[in-house]
């Protein structure tokens, strides 16, 4: 038998198919909403004929029984049910399986979010799923020249592994360029069918040897902020504090703002 642990993400999908299909209007999906219904929104048998699975495998899992539900399963699930986007993720959360369309990161954040950059008082970037910069305001130019300035390489992975001037503007470059690997990695695991994630991977092993030994040692860390220190060529030695955010709505999308450091701002 299961324990409690066990139980509860089971019983917590139960809940929410069940709340699924009782909110559910029987009319927008062609039915009949009919007076014998007993019970508000969709019928159990309806659901399974809606999803494409069978009314006792639908029955069960509504349960909360002991049965081990596919990625497949929550597929159909989320299409029969015309979920949302939120739901979707939502029922694969409680559900315990990744997605296998991972819905949302197909559709760019609308221009005004992009533009928040420029509201930053401070170098600011926005990095998609392939950590390529998608948008930077001139501050960000102005500091990573070779890679947000005009003729600069828009990937940060290139940038850092395949450009001099990045050896030279970061401070401390072989733990920075480390610790970028193992934030990298970890960020990707999700995506590691992506056709564009594997191309990278494979161009950066093969044009850096720095890059292929820090890929090989496996390591894996949360992105997180902290103090950062550049060597600017006209701007001399700058101090900074890192702040980086998701994009609510679009998770592959990452804010970076570098605000000025207290030493920075006694000057």
């Amino acid at each position: 038998m299961k324990g409690p642990d066990a139980i509860a993400p089971a019983l917590s999908l139960s809940a929410f198919l069940r709340a699924l299909r009782e909110r559910q209007s029987p009319a927008e999906f062609g039915l009949a909403a009919g007076a014998r219904r007993r019970t508000p929104g969709l019928r159990r048998e309806e659901v399974a004929q809606l999803c494409g699975l069978s009314v006792t495998w639908y029955t069960w899992i509504e349960q909360g029984r002991d049965v081990s539900v596919s990625a497949s399963t929550l597929a159909r699930l989320a299409r029969g049910l015309r979920l949302s986007r939120a739901e979707r993720s939502y029922l694969f959360e409680v559900g315990g399986k990744r997605d296998p369309e991972r819905p949302g990161h197909r559709d760019d954040p609308p221009e005004e979010v992009l533009a928040c950059v420029d509201a930053i008082d401070g170098p600011a970037y926005i990095l998609d799923r392939t950590w390529g910069a998608r948008r930077w305001n001139a501050k960000a130019s102005r500091l990573f020249a070779g890679w947000l300035d005009a003729d600069g390489e828009k990937n940060l992975l290139r940038y850092i592994f395949l450009r001099p001037e990045a050896r030279t503007l970061i401070l401390d470059w072989t733990s920075r360029a480390r610790r970028v690997v193992a934030e990298f990695r970890a960020a990707v695991t999700a995506y590691s069918d992506d056709p564009d994630i594997r191309r990278l991977v494979e161009e950066l092993r093969v044009g850096s040897p720095d890059f292929e030994r820090c890929w090989e040692t496996q390591g894996v860390l949360a992105r997180e902020g902290g103090e950062r220190a550049f060597d600017h060529p006209t701007m001399g030695l700058l101090h900074y504090q890192q702040v980086s955010l998701s994009l609510a709505g679009w998770s592959d999308y990452r804010l970076t703002m570098l605000l000025a450091a207290p030493t920075m701002r006694n000057r």
